[in-house]
């Protein structure tokens, strides 16, 4: 039997306003697990862009932290557009084991609404925050805040090379937080990564 066709949504709609559709309902935050939003478990982020002066033109940079450990990565983009954005996430998470990239919780913006190719390519969930509830994914809007300190909104993003932003990630990654009792990012998130192993080598010997 056909079911019946999903409701439409108004053209004026954007798809960060619009409600989920029936079979992404799943990945809305609020069936995110309780270990992850009490950041018990390792391996878990949140994405968001960071945008600047249209008159630069339409680069921008991707910011992913790790939850846990507050680890963050800058990944910069051409455009909005969703898919090399989620690409460019794709590639890097790749390269690490899957318990340390389990899942990325992002806002609703159009720039992730290719977030379906995270599970297909890599085996990576989504969570996907309430329509303009930034709080839901404060790990990255506090990282943000920081790097905003030295790329403010109005810095020409096309003269930041990606040496320039290695650096700065390094520089954010080597900073003692007090969240961590005052370890750095960068050492709590190595820690993690070879805690995280050595628990999955354990469970298959």
């Amino acid at each position: 039997m056909v079911s019946a066709d999903p409701p439409q949504v108004a053209p004026s709609a954007t798809w960060s306003q619009a409600p989920l559709s029936k079979s992404h309902r799943d990945v809305s935050i609020l069936f995110r697990p309780e270990a992850v939003a009490q950041r018990r478990e390792f391996g878990h982020w949140e994405g968001d862009l960071i945008l600047f002066r249209q008159a630069f033109g339409q680069q921008n940079l991707t910011s992913l932290v790790e939850r846990t450990t507050r680890f963050a990565v800058l990944l910069k983009n051409d455009s909005k557009r969703s898919m090399p954005v989620m690409s460019k996430i794709t590639s890097l998470l790749r390269d690490l084991p899957h318990h340390a990239r389990k899942s990325i919780t992002f806002d609703r913006g159009t720039e992730f609404v290719s977030w379906p190719h995270l599970q297909t390519e890599i085996g990576t969930a989504s969570w996907l925050c309430d329509p303009s509830a930034p709080w839901q994914k404060g790990t990255v809007e506090n990282a943000n805040r920081r790097t905003r300190r030295w790329l403010p909104r109005d810095i020409d993003i096309r003269q930041i090379t990606e040496p320039d932003l290695r650096a700065l990630c390094d520089r954010l990654n080597a900073t003692p937080c007090k969240c961590l009792g005052w370890r750095t990012p960068a050492e709590v998130f190595k820690r993690k990564m070879l805690e995280s192993g050595r628990k999955m080598l354990e469970s298959w010997t």
